[in-house]
């Protein structure tokens, strides 16, 4: 609230950080519970849904006001968008634990949501981002990351990746190797990898539609396998 917009990004990947220990903390220690799950998932809306939504509002979209009233309605309409739609995605994650393919999530998960909207907002901060192309920017991402989220979108989860048994020698490189590239410019990284992510799910369902168009033409001609 006070201006420290960077410092407010940086704490969302650290939120990152620890939803991923959380459960593994819980299972190595055997003290999951139901009041965890319950706990975690109000963890999530506080880091994933409220919090990014606080940040972008005060860092830019409250600025759109500039550019008329339509927009300043529309900017806190938007950052309200994406808080309730971070709500409804975990809602869903929640009721769908256990079912459909594990390899992928349905519509984007929202730390990868808070992650894009906080790294925009670091990356404003550090090019000292303003005018108008930089605040109906920073509105059509969140807007956009609000609407992957409670979208049927297929992500891939990685949860199909063994790391209990043999590791191959290549994986414990890329580890080391990600943070290396991330550590070179943080910012403009991981804007790049979220905004890849977030793209992956419509970009992939247009291929899956065009792969399905192709096998259909194919089946409509005559003696043609």
């Amino acid at each position: 609230m006070d201006g420290n917009f960077d410092r407010a990004a940086i704490a969302v990947f650290v939120a990152m950080f620890m939803d991923g220990l959380d459960g593994r903390v819980a299972r190595l220690t055997s003290t999951e519970s139901d009041f965890g799950k319950e706990y975690d998932s109000l963890a999530d809306m506080i880091s994933f849904g409220l919090a990014p939504a606080l940040v972008v509002y005060q860092w830019g979209i409250v600025r759109l006001t500039e550019l008329g009233w339509l927009w300043g309605k529309l900017g806190w309409i938007t950052t309200f968008f994406y808080a309730v739609c971070a709500a409804l995605r975990l809602a869903r994650y929640n009721s769908s634990i256990g079912k459909g393919d594990p390899r992928f999530f349905e519509g984007l998960p929202s730390p990868s949501a808070a992650a894009l909207t906080a790294a925009m907002v670091w990356l404003g901060t550090e090019l000292d981002a303003s005018g108008s192309f930089a605040l109906i920017g920073g509105f059509l991402i969140t807007a956009a990351a609000g609407g992957l989220m409670v979208s049927s979108f297929r992500y891939y989860s990685g949860k199909d990746l063994n790391l209990t048994g043999r590791v191959k020698f290549a994986y414990v490189l890329i580890i080391p190797l990600i943070f290396m590239v991330i550590s070179l410019n943080p910012p403009v990284v991981l804007f790049g990898l979220f905004f890849t992510y977030a793209l992956s799910g419509p970009t992939l369902a247009v291929l899956r539609r065009g792969a399905r168009e192709r096998r259909r033409e194919q089946a409509r001609k005559p003696g043609e396998t």
